[in-house]
């Protein structure tokens, strides 16, 4: 049977993809564009269209679609006229994963991080675990791979509730922080879902969440309450302690040699740790292990220096995951000067968020904010980047986004640090400011 991908270039289909062939199955795709990342499925031997036609579905065909994939879209259309099965991406991922140790990794922000470091720690252990992560893993090339293990690490988007169709053996939660309104509607809807989440362990399993979240800390009460194993992970009355560039579990001390920076990602290893541990690796093992992972694409991803100015372009789309970035940016910069180039993404967060975004650019000093990158979003009136940056102290407004990355080019001088930042396509804009410098 073949399985046919609308949207195939995405990050997380084409990791299903990916690993649906490594499993031996026939596989195709379309993608509304041409990409880099369709080439690299082609040269995987996957079959791939570009723009999206009808005459690309056939009988037999399996469909699998994105939440992003419209009901007008003409190759989900013609599934649906000749009664062909469509899955999720998640489901199919779930068969991809079947028979396997599943780890899905969960929250607002910190996931693709988080299970890239899990995987990555894994290899370096001798594991050698599947993984489907929504983001290239530096060092390995690609966001997915089929391994001889028996673990399975996934990232588990909880943005449309698609994570409830995983099954995990090991859940994590870095976080329970309000996001995807336009989905759930309200902060209750979205707490409950990741209560359904935390039930779709299998029994047995176990549920990691951080302890210095207050959503993932109420998350834990309610587990412990229903009888879930739980480990917590961060500061003081957790139970795996994280203590500068260590982490303190079971009476042992042991130190992390973290080739990425920041608090935020010294929480993300010790959820890593606490997933290792569970699967078997001995702690200080995989303490060591950690020290193999060197980042994601679009976390913090260093593209170039020119004129005494580095270019570094970030994924972060959610205040807090902005004030984050721009605290290691901070710490990165020393003496010279953070610059911003934010690319809002969704007009709900940004209608939802605006407040808050302004108060985490601020952070910067000197921020240019471009027009809002839509995705699956028809506009909302009313609203626009001007939201953000009529709240900030330092904010600029620059709608299109070249003349965006013109004026942060232009402010830019020796010793500063620049920032493209955003969920959209905000990252073309990285080497077109390193071009313009």
């Amino acid at each position: 049977m073949t399985f046919h991908l609308i949207g195939i270039g995405g990050a997380g289909m084409s990791v299903v993809a990916l690993l649906l062939a490594a499993r031996g199955h026939d596989v195709q795709g379309s993608d509304a564009k041409d990409s880099a990342t369709l080439a690299g499925l082609h040269e995987a031997g996957i079959r791939t269209f570009v723009g999206h036609d009808a005459s690309h579905v056939g009988p037999g065909m399996r469909v699998v679609v994105s939440s992003a994939i419209r009901a007008t879209n003409p190759e989900l259309v013609r599934a649906r006229e000749l009664s062909l099965e469509v899955l999720h991406r998640s489901e199919a991922l779930a068969l991809a994963a079947a028979g396997l140790d599943f780890v899905a990794v969960a929250g607002a922000h910190g996931k693709t991080t988080t299970s890239a470091m899990i995987a990555v720690a894994l290899r370096a252990a001798g594991r050698d675990p599947s993984f489907a992560i929504g983001g290239t893993v530096l060092g390995v090339g690609s966001g997915a791979h089929l391994g001889r293990g028996t673990a399975f690490v996934a990232e588990a988007d909880e943005s449309d509730a698609s994570f409830l169709n995983y099954t995990p053996r090991v859940a994590v939660v870095t976080n329970v922080e309000p996001d995807h309104l336009d989905h759930y509607g309200t902060r209750e809807a979205f707490e409950r879902a990741f209560r359904d989440f935390v039930g779709r362990i299998v029994p047995g399993g176990l549920l990691v969440a951080c302890a210095d979240d207050d959503g993932a800390r109420a998350l834990l009460a309610d587990a412990r309450a229903a009888g879930v194993r739980t480990m917590s992970y961060g500061g003081a009355g957790a139970d795996l302690l994280v203590e500068g560039d260590d982490l303190v579990w079971g009476g042992q001390r042991h130190h992390l040699e973290l080739a990425v920076t920041g608090a935020h990602n010294r929480l993300n290893a010790a959820a890593a740790f606490a997933v290792g541990v569970e699967l078997g690796v001995e702690p200080a093992e995989m303490a060591a292990a950690l020290s193999a992972f060197r980042g994601t694409g679009r976390r913090f991803e260093p593209h170039g220096e020119r004129r005494g100015v580095r270019v570094i372009d970030d994924y972060a789309h959610h205040p807090t995951e902005v004030e984050a970035t721009l605290r290691t940016a901070r710490q990165e910069a020393g003496a010279g000067r953070v610059l911003v180039l934010f690319q809002p993404h969704l007009f709900s967060r940004t209608r939802d968020f605006a407040e808050r975004f302004a108060a985490a650019l601020d952070h910067a000093d000197e921020v240019v904010v471009t027009a809002i990158y839509p995705s699956r979003e028809e506009p909302i009136p009313g609203v626009t980047s001007g939201l953000i940056t009529t709240r900030m102290v330092r904010g600029t407004y620059v709608p299109d986004r070249h003349a965006a990355a013109r004026e942060i080019a232009r402010r830019a001088r020796p010793g500063d640090l620049v920032l493209t930042m955003g969920a959209g396509d905000v990252t073309e804009l990285a080497d077109e400011i390193l071009g313009l410098l």
